[in-house]
């Protein structure tokens, strides 16, 4: 058994499945891993470290629309976003799926590999259709609109182009805390994912005062007038609004 360790991004993830394809040592022969991840070693088991490969990335792309369609890259790209420490390895195997059967693999349900990624890429994408109503934002002294998130998935590369398109005509930041990137737009401009290390630009907005406290005092004097405290209903509440995401909402500051 030959196992591949590869970066967790897109880009990672498809260049460990080029190098695992044409090895030739056969798909019940290998298996691809997240670089980095606890893991027991193998006995009997090569262990190799795939370096990202935009080339081979592409070469991976260019076979997957070609010769299967663009559904079926999409729904391998969703499922790179998700946090499923196993997705190397069940995008392997979905695509070994995929180039077998065509494009109608995606209503083959019936096959554990395409349920994996059906599975994965629902869960991205619910996470991501909540946060495009949870999230919250603050304004600078420059204008600049603020949020910061905390999503289990990596959903900012979905989540931005809803938001340029809601706010075209303004300058703003969202931070993802748990994967350290954010989305920068400037007014009238194309949105870009940045990593949170070493920039000090974007440490510098996220670190200004804003006018959080205003509203979270207009918030909680609205809660105040409109509670019915004879109707109120915690477990209805945590139902449709999990406690995880409250902490990056201002009315629940």
């Amino acid at each position: 058994m030959t196992i591949y360790l590869c970066e967790p991004d897109f880009d990672g993830i498809l260049s460990a499945v080029y190098e695992a394809w044409t090895s030739g040592k056969g798909h019940e022969n290998v298996k691809l891993e997240l670089d980095g991840a606890f893991r027991e070693l193998e006995l009997f088991t090569q262990y190799v470290t795939v370096r990202t490969s935009p080339e081979n990335a592409r070469k991976v792309i260019r076979a997957v629309c070609g010769k299967i369609g663009r559904a079926v890259y999409e729904e391998i790209y969703i499922a790179s976003l998700s946090q499923d420490p196993g997705r190397p390895d069940k995008i392997y195997r979905f695509l070994i799926r995929a180039f077998r059967h065509g494009a109608g693999v995606l209503d083959m349900l019936q096959l554990p590999e395409v349920r994996e990624i059906f599975q994965m890429c629902r869960n991205v994408r619910h996470e991501n259709h909540l946060l495009t109503g949870f999230v919250r934002f603050s304004q600078t002294s420059k204008g600049i609109l603020v949020s910061r998130i905390g999503p289990k998935n990596d959903v900012l590369p979905i989540l931005a182009p809803h938001f340029a398109d809601r706010l075209p005509m303004e300058s703003w930041i969202i931070y993802d805390e748990n994967h350290r990137k954010a989305v920068v737009h400037p007014s009238r401009g194309s949105w870009a994912i940045v990593h949170a290390d070493g920039e000090g630009y974007l440490s510098a907005q996220l670190d200004q005062d804003t006018d959080q406290e205003e509203y979270e005092a207009l918030w909680r004097a609205f809660h105040e007038t409109v509670a019915i405290r004879e109707r109120t209903n915690p477990i209805c509440q945590r139902t449709h609004l999990a406690l995880r995401y409250r902490p990056y909402m201002t009315e629940f500051q």
